[in-house]
């Protein structure tokens, strides 16, 4: 490939991320680069590599499976009277453990979320309007309880590419991951 087209290919990945606003995966560009899976990687990650040598204030950022372009923590505080809306409360204790018990074990019921817990899962419905859990199907329990997982939005608000990215639980214990 010319120089002339690595430079358009690196132009139309930046655009693409940029349009997108959410991570676009590599099968994704595929079609758009018109190039195969294999070299739409490698054009994606030469664009990563010449973005952070050319300290332009953002990079790209592997998540959730795919790609996008984002702010270093460092230049993001700056940006706070830019960025709206405002950005929502932080989860509170109970809701990270719940998610945390929904993460590790999903799918899963309220029931068993309770059971966990030993208290009301009531917040996973807050988590469904942050749009962290979503349903994902029914059990074949008595009554078919709705079971629960994780989204992408999930990933992508705790920077994992995927769930395999969580960190290990320390004997079954998820307290040692509300530390801080």
């Amino acid at each position: 490939m010319s120089v002339q087209a690595q430079e358009a290919t690196q132009a139309l990945i930046g655009a693409a991320l940029l349009a997108a606003g959410r991570p676009v995966k590599v099968r994704e560009l595929v079609p758009v680069l018109g190039l195969g899976e294999e070299a739409t990687r490698r054009a994606v990650e030469a664009f990563g590599a010449r973005l952070s040598g050319a300290g332009l204030g953002f990079e790209l950022e592997a998540v959730a499976g795919g790609y996008r372009l984002v702010v270093p923590p460092e230049r993001s505080a700056r940006l706070a009277p830019l960025l709206a809306p405002p950005p929502l409360p932080a989860l509170s204790t109970a809701a990270l453990e719940v998610l945390a018990v929904i993460a590790y074990r999903q799918p899963v019921t309220r029931a068993e979320i309770e059971a966990m817990r030993g208290a009301s899962a009531g917040t996973v419905v807050t988590l469904q309007e942050r749009e962290l859990v979503k349903v994902i199907g029914r059990s074949d329990a008595v009554g078919s309880p709705l079971l629960y997982g994780t989204t992408e939005k999930f990933l992508v608000e705790f920077g994992l590419r995927t769930l395999g990215d969580l960190p290990p639980l320390e004997g079954g214990d998820f307290s040692h991951l509300l530390r801080g």
